[in-house]
């Protein structure tokens, strides 16, 4: 790691969260500053990647800035009054639980904008599509970096818009009517998620959460932690999503253009996950312990809903769509986020933790899959890429075919892979939970998980049999394999999974230290 000083280290993550946005506007302009391109067009989405770029290098740096030896500390630490009457601060930092998320979401995104200058989703102007894309990051970002409880609601509701328009102008089939959805379920629960935000600043008399987290519930009382817990879950539940407020998700994974689905799912569901580690856990405890047992069990029941979902679909003459079968997928997994989360213990949450990267690198790489395949045969259903166009897609283009291949055997979390870490702590963490919680229902809910697993790998194998493996007729025409743009958007994701895989202390040394000191109610 390097040696970096503290005031540049605050520079860099204030310029990750805030240099997103100077881009937007930025290529909103006439003529957009950065690399001049064939045309316009061309421009402005080599603005994206610029911009998007120099986010990713100032994660990078933050991160290589980053005092390894103390992740628990809150580091790169900005603290400006904003709303004094209100005491609304705006206060930035990172530790080893955000500071993962951070580069995740700043990778994903860069990763995003080059693949779309490239291969750019049919729809409007792409200065609309490219300063979306670039209030996005700077919403989901902001999100993992502020330690405000207002700031954190702004930041959270900031992605709303633009993701809204992304599946409403540059979505496929049913784009309107998943857009409405996504925005009316995530509303309604912010709505819900705000109130409960505010109960706690004002009985507390503050919305900082480091201050919150150090007084650990103390100057609350339980029925207040418990309203507070309820509504604030609410809220990120629906972001996560939790089963039964996931019915928004598979339709909006639907619809959405490829970036738009590889965002949803590797950055923007793990706000949701992320609340209930920075926000719930810390700073009402008597009140999440109450709910714990009822999380854990609505948790197992998504992974199971999940799982026989995307069996149903995956099942020949089913007409099921290969991405919507990822989207109910991601129900399983996130199932495995809240169990950890909701054992109240550091294996459990770290596994959670864990779970939530290793989601964002695969999960990715699927989707980026799926959009490569329908640009190829222009379509996704199952049936369809099995028997007539896609069959037999090893012989057809076998790096494409072994990609998938690897990315599902990586989402059913094979050894050796990222999958296998996160969903693994997550079931320890539930063998010996909290105190306070029933240890025999949570090995109830740990063997449904253990068994969800089962089911994972069952719908995976059929849909890599179904699409990659068969024999190939003499006259089959040949698909183009995965090209030079493609392979550069992909790579990382496929590395990070490898090394995530083999080597899970790199996430774990970060994050342990961290959970340890917010699980015992302490903070610097």
């Amino acid at each position: 790691m390097i040696d970096i000083n503290e005031s540049v280290m605050q520079f860099l993550l204030a310029f990750v969260v805030v240099g997103p946005l100077l881009g937007a506007a930025a290529a909103l302009l006439p003529a957009p500053p950065g690399l001049k391109g064939k045309s316009p067009e061309q421009a402005v989405l080599r603005h994206g990647v610029t911009v998007t770029g120099a986010v990713l290098i100032a994660a990078i740096v933050l991160a290589l800035g980053f005092d390894h030896d103390q992740p628990s500390r809150m580091q790169a630490s900005t603290d400006i009054s904003w709303i004094p009457a209100l005491d609304v601060r705006i206060h930035l930092g990172i530790d080893g639980i955000s500071l993962p998320l951070l580069v995740l979401t700043a990778l994903l995104t860069f990763l995003c904008a080059l693949y779309s200058y490239f291969k750019m989703p049919a729809g409007p102007t792409p200065k609309a599509f490219v300063a979306l894309l670039l209030v996005l990051e700077s919403g989901t970002l902001a999100t993992f970096a502020v330690l405000d409880l207002l700031l954190f609601f702004l930041a959270f509701e900031m992605v709303l818009i633009p993701m809204y328009f992304l599946i409403a102008r540059w979505g496929g089939e049913g784009r309107s009517q998943a857009a409405w959805r996504f925005i009316l379920y995530t509303l309604l629960g912010s709505v819900v998620m705000l109130l409960g935000l505010l109960l706690i600043g004002i009985k507390a008399g503050t919305f900082d959460m480091m201050a919150l987290a150090t007084d650990n519930g103390r100057s609350l009382t339980t029925s207040v932690q418990v309203i507070a817990v309820l509504a604030i879950g609410i809220g990120l539940a629906v972001k996560t999503p939790m089963w039964p407020l996931h019915s928004w998700l598979p339709d909006a994974h639907t619809a959405a253009p490829t970036v738009g689905s590889v965002l949803l799912a590797g950055v923007l569901l793990k706000m949701g996950t992320y609340g209930f580690v920075r926000i719930i856990l810390p700073i009402a405890p008597d009140g999440f312990r109450t709910f714990a047992p009822y999380l854990a069990a609505l948790a197992v029941v998504g992974i199971i809903y999940g799982s026989l979902a995307c069996l149903a679909l995956a099942k020949q003459g089913a007409k099921g769509d290969l991405k919507r079968l990822i989207a109910y997928s991601s129900v399983g997994h996130m199932g495995f986020v809240l169990l950890g989360i909701a054992t109240m213990t550091p294996t459990g949450v770290n596994g959670a933790l864990f779970a939530n990267i290793a989601h964002g690198l695969i999960t990715g790489l699927l989707f980026f899959l799926v959009g490569a395949l329908k640009d190829r045969t222009g379509t996704t259903d199952l049936d369809t890429l099995a028997e007539e166009t896609g069959a037999a897609l090893y012989g057809k283009a076998p790096r494409l075919g072994g990609l998938l291949a690897f990315a599902a055997v990586a989402s059913l979390g094979l050894p050796g892979l990222a999958g296998f870490w996160g969903e693994m702590l997550a079931l320890f963490g539930a063998f010996q939970p909290g105190a306070g919680l029933s240890r025999p229902a949570f090995l109830t809910f740990m063997a449904i998980g253990a068994f969800g697993t089962l089911l994972t790998a069952a719908y995976l194998l059929i849909v890599v049999r179904r699409v990659c493996m068969g024999a190939l007729p003499q006259d089959a025409p040949k698909l183009t394999d995965v090209r030079s743009y493609e392979f550069a958007a992909w790579t990382p994701l496929v590395v990070l999974t490898v090394v995530a895989g083999l080597w899970p202390r790199a996430l774990l040394g970060l994050s342990d230290p961290a959970v340890q000191q917010l699980l015992a109610g302490g903070t610097r």
